[in-house]
């Protein structure tokens, strides 16, 4: 039977079909505008690389800065893994990019970069998200912001980035999505998720959100701090008096501690603690050439009343600093598309600012993951073993307050047949530790990180031998 179509059905077919074609060609010119031909000093790849901004706001004050590393092999079939750091205030490029789970790494002058075998792109398109406005190349036109920016704005602009971004990369509009990251991301990564939930519920076009992994993660405020002054005991950096003070002078629930608790946390930092990297108890830490400390940033976590010292280190323990030498290149950030409106400022691996300003912080993120165990998203949350700032022992207290029930016992899981960690599979979310890593668990323990990753990717348990 013919198909017939009046000249006004004609016309609205054809004026469809060339809206769609337009908005096809914009995606692709921006996408093209976006892609990376070559990093300075970077050795040659088989993979796509992106990056540029995607603005968040409705009147276009902030933009969000992004670095997409696609797949080694087939991207297409591959799902999108975004990752985010936390501080809150760090930049995703300078530590999950260029320190843990991306493509490359940065040599000792900053002069170049060298490839990671243990890259978390040999098996998923990585995104990497620096949020919220004004950290690292993210930026606002609005100074205020920098002072007044919370959980909450975080979560809604980094939505927005997503919607938009996919718009922009609309062959990603269906892949599998899975939110990833560490330390404050712990906030950032259920909250994002939490959104992305409540926007599916109400669009045509859902975000294909299939599961969330945090490592080393702020997440209940009370329990965190009950952790982390234990893990401090147990691990011999304080002393029993020390300790039992802590207990019975600081209110863990408490925003702000009283004077006698904020007096106990500096006795036990300064005089206790010793020269030490807080992020890996048993790694040298990063010193000047004349032996003193580097230059420190002092950061606040929710959990930590006290400022913890931003003193990251790994197998070399200044890699921080030849990012922020790499990343202020203005050859670097040309071929990156990036700090195009020209920012006032350097560019820096934490932003100082936004994090002694930072203006809401859930108390607990504990809720959020009893609504994410309901709407059946994959769950795993695991910890670097020898991390005191947000300690094993910390996010074990939290994760009990769930009282899930047990699928799988604890055991040990191995890699290359070594003990990576242990771990416990319970209903509805998977727990396990990374043996001998730091809060940066790639960084310390690469081939054990990708081994986490490929099992959490996989959906299954980690290997027994």
């Amino acid at each position: 039977m013919a198909i017939t179509m009046a000249k006004g059905e004609i016309f609205v077919f054809v004026m469809v079909y060339v809206f769609l074609v337009l908005n096809h060609v914009n995606a692709n010119h921006e996408e093209e505008a976006d892609r990376i031909s070559a990093l300075p000093g970077q050795p040659k790849v088989s993979f796509d690389q992106f990056s540029g901004y995607v603005t968040v706001s409705k009147v276009g004050e902030r933009a969000l800065f992004y670095w997409l590393t696609e797949a080694v092999h087939d991207p297409l079939s591959k799902p999108l893994v975004i990752w985010l750091n936390g501080g809150p205030g760090c930049s995703s490029i300078a530590y999950g990019a260029s320190e843990e789970i991306g493509p490359f790494r940065l040599n000792k002058t900053a002069s170049g970069l060298y490839i990671n075998k243990f890259s978390w792109n040999t098996v998923a398109n990585l995104l990497f998200l620096e949020t919220p406005a004004g950290v690292g190349f993210s930026y606002t036109n609005k100074s205020s912001d920098l002072f007044n920016t919370g959980d909450k704005r975080t979560a809604k602009d980094s939505l927005q980035f997503v919607i938009r971004w996919m718009e922009r990369f609309p062959r990603y509009k269906h892949r599998e999505v899975y939110l990833t990251g560490e330390s404050y991301a712990g906030h950032y990564v259920p909250q994002l998720a939490r959104e992305i939930m409540a926007y599916n519920a109400a669009s045509k076009h859902p975000i294909n959100l299939k599961g969330i992994m945090v490592g080393n993660a702020v997440t209940d405020n009370y329990y965190d701090n009950l952790g982390t002054v234990t893990y401090w005991w147990s691990h011999a950096m304080i002393s029993d008096k020390t300790y039992k003070q802590l207990l019975n002078k600081c209110d863990f629930r408490q925003q702000k501690n009283s004077d006698d608790c904020e007096s106990l946390y500096s006795y036990a930092m300064d005089q206790e603690f010793g020269n030490i990297d807080q992020y890996n108890i048993y790694a040298p830490p990063c010193n000047n050439s004349d032996g003193s400390r580097s230059s420190r940033q002092a950061l606040h976590l929710p959990h930590r009343p006290h400022p913890s010292i931003r003193q990251y280190s790994g197998y070399d323990p200044c890699t921080e600093k030849y990012a922020e030498i790499y990343y202020n290149r203005p050859d670097v950030q040309k071929a990156l598309h990036a700090n195009k409106t020209k920012i006032p400022y350097k560019w820096t691996a934490c932003s100082e600012a936004l994090n002694r300003h930072w203006n809401d912080t859930a108390i607990s993120v504990l809720p959020i993951y009893k609504e994410m165990i309901a709407s059946g998203l994959r769950i795993w949350v695991f910890s670097g073993d020898v991390d005191s700032v947000v300690p094993v022992t910390a996010t074990r207290f939290s994760l009990a307050q769930l009282k899930l029930p047990t699928k799988v016992p604890w055991y040990p899981w191995y890699v290359k047949k070594q003990v990576g960690g242990w771990t416990e599979v319970y209903e509805g979310l998977t727990f396990a530790t990374v043996r001998g890593a730091g809060h940066e668990v790639p960084l310390f323990k690469p081939r054990a990180a990708l081994q986490l990753f490929k099992s959490f990717l996989g959906g299954k348990t980690l290997p027994k031998s």
